[in-house]
């Protein structure tokens, strides 16, 4: 099992950059952000960019991969950001792990885009996947698409495709059965449930369609679950976040990923916790 911590952008960085260096430090293997213009989560709270968030933590940082959790097609265009994501994967010396996912509210209306139905909202996202896949792995890339267009976007270089895993976030089957056909891993929230054994019973199901998808596949394939999507923050306490982790190690997964504590909700937890978690060791 490999572990990883989201730390919210709610912060400035004087503020934030201890605990990118900490998390370090502890022994996670993946530390993340949140992707968007405002999270609905916390939409009065101040909210700093993704990608130059992750930026700064590449140069206090120097073995912990760095990842989005996740980006989405509310604001971004697939092409431009492969621009991003090329710059990112060098300074950080190939630590990059792209999440990418449908996207929700409100970062579908802030600049006025239009209304799209649940099957257009997937459609435009397997559409970013293929344009983003693309322009990471090919120069002269034109491309005219139903959401998306580029006239010869270029790669100078050669690709950096091969550098930078695109980890797809999905629940339902339609999404599960894309990440696992189209991804280089699959991260997963699970739907909204009453109970921790409820959550977990609808994690199973969506781990049995992963792995009727995949097949007989060999290719190497990470699967991340969001531990703190469920009833429970997984700090809430040092045997809820080992039952978690061996509830998600019985599912197959090898990845799992918390929260860093806040005082308040969301994600509200004892610091204590963690360092308790990390004083024994992760691995």
């Amino acid at each position: 099992m490999r572990y990883g911590i989201c730390i919210l952008p709610d912060q400035p960085w004087s503020d934030a950059r201890p605990r990118w260096q900490r998390a370090e430090e502890m022994g996670f293997d993946h530390v993340w952000t949140y992707d968007h213009l405002v999270w609905g989560g916390l939409p009065d709270s101040r909210w700093f960019s993704c990608i130059p968030t992750l930026t700064a933590a590449a140069a206090v940082t120097s073995t912990i991969r760095l990842g989005s959790f996740v980006t989405s097609p509310n604001f971004r265009d697939p092409a431009a950001f492969s621009r991003e994501v090329q710059t990112l994967t060098d300074i950080s010396d190939g630590r990059l792990l792209v999440g990418l996912g449908v996207g929700g509210t409100p970062d579908d209306k802030i600049l006025g885009q239009p209304e799209l139905t649940v099957r257009q909202r997937v459609d435009r996202f397997q559409e970013f996947v293929e344009v983003l896949d693309r322009t990471l792995s090919d120069d002269h890339v034109s491309i005219d698409g139903n959401y998306f267009r580029t006239d010869d976007m270029r790669l100078v270089g050669g690709s950096v495709r091969e550098r930078v895993p695109l980890l797809l976030a999905g629940n339902g089957p339609r999404s599960v059965r894309f990440a696992a056909r189209h991804g280089d891993g699959w991260i997963t929230t699970g739907a909204t449930s009453e109970t921790l054994d409820d959550w977990f019973a609808g994690i199973a199901r969506s781990a049995a369609v992963l792995r009727d998808t995949r097949g007989d596949a060999t290719t190497p394939f990470a699967t991340y679950l969001s531990l703190d999507a469920s009833p429970h923050n997984a700090l809430e306490s040092v045997a809820l976040f080992d039952d978690m982790v061996g509830r998600a190690t019985e599912l197959g997964f090898s990845d799992v990923v918390v929260h860093w504590p806040r005082a308040s909700e969301p994600y509200r937890a004892p610091i204590e916790v963690l360092e308790e978690i990390a004083a024994r060791g992760l691995h």
